[in-house]
């Protein structure tokens, strides 16, 4: 098992998630442009559509792999085998168990695509074998899960993540190769379903070299406690999953069924660009979850609640700073990519860059709750965050359209688990009052809010150049100084900032010594 510090384990995971998200932006957005020019838009609307349908039936997952994911931080932090063997076992079975349940849910609501489908689009391939094909690569991806878990829990991301990206960056090769040559959407989704299996297969197999021990410890089971507990976290998670599928999921059902799905696959190519910044963010954090675990399991509340103000501060510049980003170039972005007639009315952005930015500072208060066993607490607001969205989304979505649906999500986010979350928190992991979160939560927004004003008075103002590459490049020049300069000057004296400056700062004078003494041997070794 793993023998490296907290530290070094999340400095690896977080420069594999970044390197590995720069090579696959690049190759996502070729391989996006040439599914634009070989395809009809409606094909987006079909992948955005069946993804959603499909990530709903994986409400079968019921929260097992982070219920199973937060009792494996400890016996991997003690190097207890026989331990997470048990653990591993039940895990296997399970995941078994709901790939078999996933499929044939999906099976029965064959059937009823019609009816999720208001206006069939204009496509010559058969719907239905979409479907199954999207069905059979999600179904069978769970057959793998657990051993892909164990080495995340182990604070090995970085060895998951390295296999992703050789697998992304191949799969999309090869499909940019297929659509130019043939323009055959089946054969597009036939080269993502082998990769998917070949990448599963590899973790497969490298997950058994990393811990030979489970293999001879296969008999091995769980207590009769721990299987409850096991399932009593299960049970609460479960109401967690239900409810953020509900919430994540369903918008493009209303949308297709309000606008069809032409305008699902124009919104798809904003929130493909939102999602890459968003999935790039994320590394930082998956980076870190792990060795959060692994934190919250043997450290005292005054030491995690310090990292965890230290997280929320990065997670504030992070996503603040890339919510102004996303205000002020998306549409140029868009324009440039692929066109102006892909382009969505400029309330689409507002309300996207707030969910995003929402969503975004959830992150730290999310990776604490699940490091810290927090499952029981707050299952009954998720479900009512679904309920308020489920509504709202076709109350507004009729009246408004997709403004509608996508407002409906920021209200029923702002409503529920933006103020409860923190608050379970602070009063089960840190044993305190959450005033001071909700206090530099506030204070962050009313900063940004002001930040956006000045990039926005200086972009109206001041660019106004026919050439829309030029005015792009010198609005992004904008956006990289400005927020970053405005957050430098407001925090600079942050305990936080302090923190997070210094430590950068010895990582780079540590890197230099360690530099300096390879090449003094080197010198010698020559001589």
């Amino acid at each position: 098992m793993n023998d490296n510090s907290r530290v070094l384990n999340s400095v690896r995971n977080i420069l594999t998630g970044f390197l590995g998200q720069f090579i696959t932006l690049i190759t996502g957005f070729v391989s996006r442009t040439v599914f634009i020019q070989c395809l009809a838009t409606e094909y987006l609307g079909v992948s955005g559509l069946f993804t959603n349908i499909l990530s709903v039936l994986s409400l079968a997952e019921l929260g097992i792999g982070t219920a199973i994911n937060y009792a494996l931080y400890k016996p991997l932090a003690e190097k207890n085998e026989e331990e997470v063997s048990r653990y591993m076992n039940f895990y296997s079975k399970a995941y078994i168990v709901i790939g078999i349940v996933i499929f044939v849910i999906g099976i029965v609501l064959l059937p009823f695509l019609k009816y999720l489908i208001k206006d069939a689009p204009d496509i010559k391939e058969n719907l239905n074998l979409i479907y199954l094909i999207y069905l059979t690569n999600t179904s069978i991806g769970y057959f793998f899960a657990y051993k892909i878990s164990l080495i995340n829990a182990d604070q090995r991301n970085y060895i998951v993540a390295a296999i992703n990206y050789v697998a992304v960056v191949l799969q999309a090769i090869v499909q940019i190769v297929v659509l130019l040559l043939t323009k055959n959407f089946l054969l597009y989704l036939m080269v993502q379903f082998i990769f998917s299996i070949a990448q599963n297969l590899v973790i497969h197999f490298t997950a058994n070299k990393l811990y030979p021990f489970l293999k001879k410890n296969k008999e091995l089971k769980l207590n009769k406690n721990k299987k409850m507990k096991l399932i009593s976290d299960i049970r609460d998670l479960m109401i967690n999953k239900l409810s953020g599928i509900l919430v994540n999921n369903t918008d493009n059902l209303i949308i297709t069924y309000f606008k069809g799905l032409s305008i699902v696959g124009i919104c798809s190519n904003y929130n493909l660009l939102i999602g890459i910044i968003n999935t790039v963010l994320l590394q930082f954090f998956n980076g870190v979850l792990a060795s959060l675990g692994n934190l919250n399991a043997i450290e005292t509340r005054e030491k995690r609640e310090k990292y965890f103000r230290i997280m929320n501060f990065a997670n504030f510049w992070m996503f603040g700073f890339c919510t102004i980003c996303i205000i002020t170039l998306i549409n140029d972005v868009i324009t440039i990519w692929i066109g102006t007639e892909y382009l969505l009315p400029n309330s689409i952005k507002y309300v996207l860059a707030a969910n995003f930015y929402i969503i975004g500072m959830q992150n730290s208060v999310w990776s604490y709750k699940v490091t810290s066993g927090i499952f029981k607490q707050g299952r009954f607001i998720l479900a009512i965050m679904a309920m308020i969205n489920l509504v709202l989304s076709i109350i507004l979505g009729n009246r408004w359209g997709l403004f509608g649906v996508l407002f409906a999500t920021t209200i029923a986010r702002l409503c529920t688990n933006v103020w409860y979350d923190p608050y379970a928190v602070y009063k089960i992991a840190f044993k305190k009052s959450p005033k001071s979160y909700y206090f530099e939560y506030i204070k962050n927004i009313i900063i940004m809010l002001a930040t956006l004003y000045v990039v926005n008075f200086i972009t109206n103002r001041w660019i106004t150049m026919d050439n829309i590459y030029i005015n792009f490049i010198i609005k992004l020049l904008i956006c990289i100084i400005i927020p970053n300069l405005c957050f430098l000057l407001t925090f600079y004296k942050k305990k936080e900032f302090c923190f997070i400056k210094n430590y950068i700062f010895n990582l780079m004078k540590s890197n230099n010594f360690i530099m300096s003494k390879v090449s003094k041997l080197n010198g010698l070794k020559s001589r």
